[in-house]
């Protein structure tokens, strides 16, 4: 397929600058480009890269200058981008299969209208399934769960009893929604596993990720907001609520009970204690360990995590360190030379 960049233009509501006739078979990032694609560049510090690449055009955003290569100039780069790969490579749609013989159906479950359940996928007792939702292989919804419409969960994911998910949600291959929590009582001098009646809420349009848990409540239910992203390998405990249009990235850990505000980012491995309270949009960077509640607003970073203001001034203290050991060994040094001279005329004087 060969399109000229003009024709890109229209297509992705751009402005060309340069030769707009140059012919487009492919796209790629300026790592992989070759001659005859079009690449993207979202940022001016990556200008010279962008003009030493093999790329034949580019779609920037206004602050780049003309090049030898034409240029498409957008507000939006990555939404264009993605306009153009579509192009290039249309998406493949899935063809609707509706219930595999080779998936259990409980004769109790009821299913909405355009609902695909794959084959190896179990449906339980009581469960409800909202209209067009795909159900890949592999996945158990167990009993007393409802999701909502257009959800699609990915093969192996587990939905244990009475999990809810809202409409359009999207659960990847073997998260873990409704495990019990990490609770024990000791009796007898054994650990004995707490009670686990409560239950997981993700709201509308949550999405999580790949081999991401996230533990029922003890008593009640474990929330996820609407519109809330968890990305993979995330672990999230009994009892937390976690507010809406939160961003989780891969590998962090919330203990129990914890509550977030709304659009809270957690980069990755950020750890949290439990019964921690995070602000309205507080940032906590990434490996950041959070020992006490975050006010909103607020980038906490390290671990014990602080106010990035006062980390930069600790790590900046960190990195004097060995120069501040060498002046104490100097000072040291004088001290003890002083004290030598001082002891000879103290003598003198006693004599």
């Amino acid at each position: 397929m060969t399109v000229k960049v003009v024709q890109l233009a229209d297509l992705v509501g751009g402005r060309v600058l340069g030769d707009g006739e140059v012919e487009i078979t492919g796209a790629a990032t300026i790592r992989d480009a070759r001659p005859g694609d079009i690449t993207l560049a979202d940022d001016k510090k990556l200008m010279r890269k962008l003009a030493a690449c093999d790329a034949s055009a580019a779609l920037v955003t206004a602050e780049f200058e003309s090049q030898e290569k034409p240029l498409i100039v957008v507000d939006d780069v990555h939404a264009a981008f993605t306009k153009v790969v579509e192009h290039f490579c249309p998406p493949r749609v899935q063809k609707r299969i509706g219930i595999s013989p080779a998936a259990f159906i409980s004769e109790s479950a009821t299913l909405g209208d355009d609902v695909d359940v794959h084959p190896g996928a179990t449906v339980g007792d009581d469960v409800t399934i909202g209209h067009g939702c795909t159900l890949h292989p592999g996945v158990h919804v167990m009993a007393g769960s409802k999701v909502g419409d257009n959800v699609t969960v990915f093969p192996g994911a587990v939905l244990y009893e009475h999990t809810v998910v809202g409409d359009r949600c999207i659960i990847h291959a073997n998260a873990i929604i409704g495990a019990y929590g990490f609770g024990y009582d000791m009796v007898d001098g054994q650990h004995k596993l707490s009670a686990q009646l409560g239950y997981v809420v993700l709201e509308d349009d949550v999405e999580v990720g790949a081999a991401t848990t996230i533990d029922r409540g003890t008593y009640g239910p474990t929330i996820v907001g609407q519109g809330t992203k968890v990305d993979n390998q995330v672990m999230i405990a009994h009892n937390c609520l976690i507010g809406k249009h939160n961003m989780i990235c891969s590998q962090v850990g919330i203990a129990g009970s914890v509550t977030t505000g709304d659009y809270v980012v957690m980069a990755g491995q950020v750890g949290i204690r439990d019964h921690v309270q995070v602000g309205d949009k507080a940032i906590l960077a990434a490996k950041a360990g959070i020992i006490g509640s975050v006010p909103e607003g607020t980038v906490y970073v390290g671990s014990p995590a602080t106010p990035m203001r006062e980390q930069r001034q600790i790590q900046g203290a960190i990195a004097r360190l060995p120069e501040m050991r060498k002046t104490v060994q100097r000072l040291e040094k004088t001290i003890a030379a002083q004290t030598e001279d001082a002891e000879p005329a103290a003598d003198k004087d006693a004599a």
